[in-house]
């Protein structure tokens, strides 16, 4: 990233990546990009996401001991450690579960936790399995120049030489219809291990702990070729966005958990001036408050 002072003498980073979180950011509402990616204001954790990336750390983990050990007690057993480790590392997520937090007790979260690092084992067998990667970070840059990057919690290859790129969810799964939608993070880094390594995924699968449900899909060129023009014409949307400072809130059902409402437009609040040049004027309109629309197949 390019890295700009600001206003008040901190830095301001202009985008030059694309990732699949930040990549949903900007289809959900392109004002949220702004505020994470480059004001970065800051955003108070969640009792959900934090037990996300604690089961995360368990099930990454489990990898290290030999095959006939990775038992459901023994992934049981893992829990306190790995929450211990997230503690030291982020002293803040204690907060989570102060009484007057008003959310579940630490004891009651830590049994959710295992809970769903059981069910895992109802979905897979992790004693059959050997990850040639986990928590694997992938970075590639397309002929356009957009770079891609991102962490793929887990990378198979079959003696066949066939890969299967596996992402665990803690939630349930969706409804049918919103399918395509959860499958755009794997067909992302698809893409990303195919312009990479010039190998094609045979398999995506999404693990949901939530459910206990299995989604997978197999990808082909043709599917991958289209994810990779959907993100170049985002890439475009957000370079114009970053270029003339004008993004766009879109108010949706997510609105509710987002900890930005104060300075969106779309609640009565007024977002911080824009920290970057303005380099292209934004027609009819002041930088900063605004944003640029979705652009088509988004």
């Amino acid at each position: 990233m390019t890295t700009i002072p600001g206003p008040d003498g901190g830095g301001a980073t202009a985008p030059s990546s694309l990732s699949p979180s930040r990549a949903s950011d900007f289809m959900q509402c392109p004002l949220l990009y702004r505020f994470r990616v480059i004001d970065k204001l800051p955003e108070k954790p969640s009792a959900a996401a934090t037990r996300g990336t604690l089961v995360h750390a368990v099930l990454e983990r489990l990898f290290d001991h030999p095959a006939a050990e990775r038992t459901a007690p023994r992934a049981r057993s893992l829990v306190p450690g790995q929450w211990d480790r997230l503690l030291e590392a982020k002293p803040e997520l204690a907060e989570l579960f102060a009484p007057e937090a008003g959310g579940p007790g630490l004891a009651e979260w830590l049994a959710e936790a295992e809970s769903l690092v059981e069910r895992w084992f109802t979905l897979e067998d992790p004693q059959r399995l050997e990850p040639v990667e986990r928590e694997f970070f992938v970075e590639t840059e397309l002929d356009s120049g957009l770079r891609l990057r991102g962490i793929i919690d887990r990378v198979d290859v079959a003696p066949t030489g066939e890969v299967r790129i596996v992402d665990y969810k803690t939630g349930k799964a969706p409804r049918p219809q919103y399918a395509e939608g959860a499958l755009f993070q794997m067909k992302f880094y698809a893409l990303v291990v195919w312009r990479l390594k010039g190998v094609l995924p045979r398999r995506l699968q999404l693990v949901y702990l939530g459910s206990g449900d299995v989604l997978t899909y197999d990808p082909v060129p043709g599917d991958l070729e289209r994810v990779e023009r959907k993100l170049l014409a985002l890439w475009e949307a957000i370079r114009e966005a970053t270029a003339t400072g004008v993004w766009l809130p879109r108010q949706t059902k997510l609105c509710g958990w987002c900890d930005h409402r104060e300075v969106c437009p779309e609640f009565g609040g007024t977002p911080p001036p824009y920290p970057l040049p303005v380099t292209v004027p934004a027609p009819g309109g002041e930088p900063g408050a605004g944003g640029a629309e979705r652009p088509p197949g988004a």
